[in-house]
Parts: structure tokens; sequence; C-alpha cells
């Protein structure tokens, strides 16, 4: 009997629970419900005043004093607004106003009695204080007395009715604070406040609205197990990048799930809301500062010019395209030859950035012709160069797209822009052409130099201008979105090499970069930009996967694939003799190269991009050994190509074609 009751009461509060979830009261109604509340004790109060006895006093004075009380109560309610907040979540700035409002309302009456009584005013002007005084004691005790009862009773419900989750609130400043009131009205009740974590030892052992401040040394494991802690919500308003990301790796590594707090200026009508309250990203973990562009100096390069973005659907393309939409530019040029990503930029820009003129144009960058008729029509006066093929092990595979698409498409547009007299041509290139050990790096070190050689043309009216930078977090085929889909996938991670090491920047902040050196270069520089420090793949692996909720190496494991054809160890951003010099933007540096002296390289390539596809693989790759001195191909399939080319069984008649074209190439490239 007794645990049929037991059950019973049980269904009982979570049917109420859910009642209570469910169903709110309305502002109006609180609004009616104090003023009758104030309209009724101004009554008791009258017979409080009196004993009891209703003979003693006028009931009808007593009316007119009443609706007078409630009507000044109105007024001042709907200035002060003490029945905005929601009763079950009541708050000290809550209860505050319920005192402003009964406080004001007291100050008014009595104010006006006195004068009436020094006035002669009529008798309905003329409240007794001794009844102003009592009702202003029953009034706002008994608007406390509901709103704290009403908390107490949703306290009592919620918390044996689902399951709490224990939160530390990293920061006990103002925003510490505001995040500990959005978390406590959280509609779904599901957070427990255990306490604040913050470094300023003025506040540690003490209460801020009832909860207690730890020093962050006293949070460990163990603590955390003591109380069941599984989050930490960051809640510091002004703090250095650097300095949040060593925070965010200390939760991560005690086995936290970390939330972050947006800054004020994305906050949703300038109030937080609990849903932007969300997990913190991995660029978080990179501790980079945000950067200061000179917006003045670019916006002015860009004003009322027409740009022309090759490769614009790619991920570092679409991002050049958004930041170039915050400019007033005359018209936006873009062009890439795959049509799904292309389709899905246009509706985003037709969407977020319809005030930008734009023109999409489905082209494949290598195609001369048409890329001519884009400079004829639309005269770009700058240009900015995105469009490569950049996935290592499959230009290791397909050697000669590499050339086509890299090195054939840089040629055509940097020959278009010189016959259209481009004012400006940005290049993307990457840290992959530093000291190349794969086709991809070969060919991009191969455009790096096409556009050099163009740049040292005394008749050139264009300015070539390089970039060159690492990996960007998120960017399409990148290992953060192939680790996410692990992870969704339930494991393993695969790495090819414990120690393999990569820079990292996040794609907007690489993007910004290449406009503010586009706009800070004179021509023939390479911009090498700060990439911090470089990051261990697997390091990089376990934090995704900590920040995902799981366990490395229990939850999610780790597997180790081994090195992939070209791929390093360890990438570069200088090759063998550069250094580089300063400029005015800290993170952005100028290769210090010496002046390029290789008067026969544009022949060179043009034959080779002509007599392409009459070569060989190996025989591609020798001409990047011939053309590009850095290339160091390590490669087994290609260094052991030639032995097992004897052994092939080729027609003859197709062997001397190519045989024929790779030494008209070789006279080219090594006319000795």
């Amino acid at each position: 009997m007794v645990e049929y009751f037991s059950q019973r009461f049980t269904r009982l509060k979570i049917d109420i629970f859910s009642f209570v979830r469910k169903h709110y009261v309305p502002r109006w109604m609180v609004f009616i419900m104090d003023s009758t509340s104030v309209f009724l004790t101004f009554w008791m109060a009258y017979l409080l005043r009196f004993n009891f006895v209703s003979s003693a006093f006028h009931p009808q004075l007593a009316l007119f004093h009443a609706l007078l009380t409630t009507g000044i109560y109105i007024i001042l309610s709907f200035m002060i607004r003490p029945y905005s907040g929601m009763i079950r979540h009541t708050t000290i700035i809550d209860v505050f106003y319920v005192f402003l409002t009964t406080s004001l309302t007291f100050i008014w009456l009595l104010l006006i009695s006195i004068v009436s009584r020094s006035l002669n005013y009529p008798v309905i002007f003329q409240i007794p204080i001794s009844i102003l005084t009592i009702h202003y004691v029953l009034i706002t005790f008994f608007l406390f007395g509901v709103r704290i009862s009403i908390k107490t009773f949703y306290h009592l419900i919620t918390s044996t009715t689902q399951k709490k989750q224990r939160v530390l609130i990293y920061g006990a400043g103002a925003m510490g604070i505001i995040v500990k009131r959005v978390l406590m009205s959280d509609i779904k009740g599901s957070f427990v406040i255990t306490g604040f974590v913050d470094k300023n030892r003025n506040l540690q052992a003490k209460k801020i609205n009832g909860i207690l401040v730890y020093s962050p040394e006293n949070i460990n494991k163990e603590f955390l197990e003591k109380h069941s802690i599984q989050t930490l919500v960051f809640a510091i308003k002004d703090i250095s990048s650097s300095e949040k990301s060593d925070i965010i790796k200390w939760a991560i590594d005690l086995g936290l799930e970390v939330r972050d707090t947006p800054a004020v200026d994305k906050w949703l009508n300038g109030e937080l809301e609990m849903r932007q309250i969300e997990r913190v990203k991995l660029e978080d973990l990179l501790g980079r500062e945000p950067i200061a562009l000179n917006l003045k100096k670019i916006g002015i390069g860009l004003a009322g010019k027409t740009v022309l973005v090759t490769g614009a659907a790619g991920s570092i393309g679409s991002e050049i395209v958004r930041q170039l939409t915050k400019f007033k530019i005359k018209l936006l040029v873009l062009t890439d030859q795959a049509e799904t990503p292309i389709f899905h930029l246009e509706n985003e820009l037709k969407t977020a950035y319809s005030q930008c003129p734009v023109k999409i144009i489905l082209a494949d960058v290598s195609n001369m012709q048409k890329m001519e008729s884009i400079f004829r029509e639309y005269q770009p006066e700058i240009v900015f160069h995105a469009a490569a093929y950049k996935h290592v092990p499959i230009m290791e595979q397909n050697p000669h797209e590499a050339i086509r698409v890299n090195i054939g498409g840089t040629k055509v547009v940097t020959n278009l822009s010189l016959k259209y007299a481009v004012k400006k041509f940005v290049m993307i290139s990457t840290d992959k052409a530093v000291n190349p050990t794969n086709v991809m790096g070969a060919s991009k070190r191969l455009c790096e130099m096409i556009v050099q050689l163009k740049s040292q043309k005394s008749d050139s009216k264009t300015q070539f201008i390089i970039t060159r930078f690492g990996n960007v977090l998120g960017s399409n085929g990148s290992v953060i979105p192939i680790f996410e889909k692990q992870i969704r996938d339930g494991g393993p991670i695969t790495v090819t090499h414990p120690e393999i090491m990569r820079y990292f920047m996040t794609i907007p902040e690489a993007c910004q970069l290449v406009l503010e050196a586009g706009f800070m270069g004179k021509g023939g520089e390479i911009f090498v930009f700060d990439m911090g420090k470089p990051v261990r793949i697997a390091d990089l692996a376990r934090q995704m996967i900590r920040l995902s909720g799981f366990v490395p190496d229990q939850d999610i494991k780790i597997e180790y694939t081994g090195l992939r054809p070209g791929e390093k160890l360890y990438e570069e951003l200088l090759t063998d003799g550069e250094n580089t010099k300063p400029t005015h933007h800290p993170k952005i540096k100028i290769a210090d190269v010496k002046i390029l002296e290789a008067p026969g390289l544009l022949l060179q390539v043009e034959n080779m991009v002509e007599s392409l596809y009459s070569m060989s693989k190996q025989q591609v790759v020798d001409a990047f050994r011939e053309l590009v001195p850095e290339y160091n191909c390590i490669n087994e399939e290609y260094n052991h190509s030639l032995i097992n080319s004897e052994n092939s069984e080729e027609p003859s008649e197709e062997k001397n074609v190519r045989d024929n074209a790779y030494n008209v190439l070789k006279r080219f490239v090594n006319p000795d």
C-alpha cells in the first residue's frame, strides 16, 4: 500500500511538472493579481487598524481610499513593470522591482495625505498614516511571499522529476552573474550551478548570490567526481585568446564539457539567451588573437572596382567573396568549374549579401578561350586567384591534372591579367609549396615562380602578389570535417603518423589577411602569414573527441595508418635561404626572396602544358624535378616507376610518342 501511494505521488509530481513546464502565467494575469492584492490588502489594513471592528470606520471612505491606493499602484506598476518577470524564476532584480513599486506607492500616498490635510482637501485624499504603513508592510511581504512560494514550488517539482546537470561557471564577474541567471531561468530547468571559478583571490572562498567562488587550483578530477560536475561554462568578457585557449584545454583535460558565452554584441536584442551558450568551437583551442584590419585602405582599394575571384566556390575562394561583399565594389565576378558548390554560393549571396552586385560564371580556369571571354567582357581590375587542385594524395595519382589546372590555370590568368592591364593580381599559395615533397606542392611552387617572373616584366602594369599560408580549419576535405564524421560514426579516427604536425588558422582569418596583404603589396612580394605554433594532429584528434563529449582511446580510438605518398611530417613556410621582413601588420611578413633567374621557365611551362597528355606520370614528375629545384619526391611509386616501366607491355608506338614529347621538353628544360 505504501509503495502504491509512493508511485501515485511520484506520478502526480511528474504530471504537475509537465503541466507547469508547458503553461506560463501571462503578464497581464500577474498584473491583475498584483493590483487585486493591493486592493484587498488595503481592506485588511483598515480591519487591522480598527481591530476588526467594521463599525469603527466608514466603509464608503475605506473604499475610496482603497481605489486611490490601487490607482496609484497601477500607474507606478506600468512604469516599473514588476509583473514582467517569470514568477517561477524570480530573481533579486524581480524582487527589487516589487519593493520599488510598493515603496513609491507608499511615498506618493503619504505625500498626498500630508498635502491634503494641510490644504483641507476632501477626506478621500486624507488616508491615515497608520493605515498606509500597515498596508505597505502587508502588500510588500505578500507579493514577496507569492513569488518566492511559486519559485520554491517549481524548484521542488523540477528537482525530483528530472536529472540535473551540475555546472561550474568560469568567471565570477558581471558576465558570470548574467550567465548564472540565464542558466537558472532555463525553461528546461536542467542545470544546477555548483560554483564559480575565478583567479581573482579577492573573490575566492566568498559567495555570490549564494554560490561559492573557487580557485582554479581547487578544481581537479577528485573535486569534479565528488560533486558530479560535468560542464564548465566560460563567462569572461575581456581575456586574451591565448589565455582563453589555455583555460579551455585545462577544462577539456579534466573531462569537462565546455560551453562558451558569446560576445555581448552578438546577444539577441541585447539579451543573452540559453541557446546561445554553445559548446566551444575548435578554433577557440588555437588561441589566436582577433585580426585588426586596415579597413580604410582596403575599402579605398576596392571602391568602385570590378573584382574577379577564381575558384570562388572553394573554401578559401568563397570566404574571400564573403569578405569582399562588405566593401563598395562595382561588380564581383565569380568563376568556378564545380557546378553544385557555385550553385550553393549563389544562393547564399542572394540571401545574405544581396546588396553586392555579383556575376556567377561556370568556367574552367585552364580554358584560355573561356577565361579570355570573361576578361574581355568584364574588364576586371583586381584578380584573386584561388582556383587550384589541393588534395595531396589525389594529385600524386593525377599529376597531369596538377599541371593542367594549377599551373595551366595560373599561366592563363596571369597572361590575361597582363593583356587586360589588371591593376592587382593576388595568388593564393600554400606552405606545401615550400621545399615540396609532393606533386601538389611542386605545382604550387611552380605557380609562385610563374607569378614572380610575371612581376619582373619591365612593361608590366599589374602588381603580382603571392600570399602563402598553411592549413585552414574546416576547409573542404581537410582533417577537421573528416575527424568530425569519424567521431559521428563512432570512430576510429585515422591519423597518418603520431608525430605529424601542421599549422592551422581559421578560414575567415586567412582570407582577411589575404585582403590586407593584397592592398599592402606593391608587386613581386611573397607574403607569409603568422600561423602561430604548429599543432600535432594526434593531439587535435584527442581534443576533438573530448569536445564531442567522448573519452579518447576509450569511447573512440585513434589509429595510425602511415604517411601517405608525398606527405611530410612537418610543413615549412619558407624555402631554403629565405628569410622574412616585417610589415606594419604583426601577422604578415614578406619572404626575402631572391630575384628569380629562370629566363626560359615560362617557355618551358608553355611546352609542358601543350605536350601534357603525351607524357607518362613519371615523365611529368621528372619535369617537375627539372623545373622546381627544391622538389624532393618521396613517393616510392615514382621512384621505382622507371624500373617498372621498362618491364611493362606498353605498345612501342605509344611509348615512342611519349618519349619524343619528353625529349622535346627536356631540351627546353635543360638546353645544354
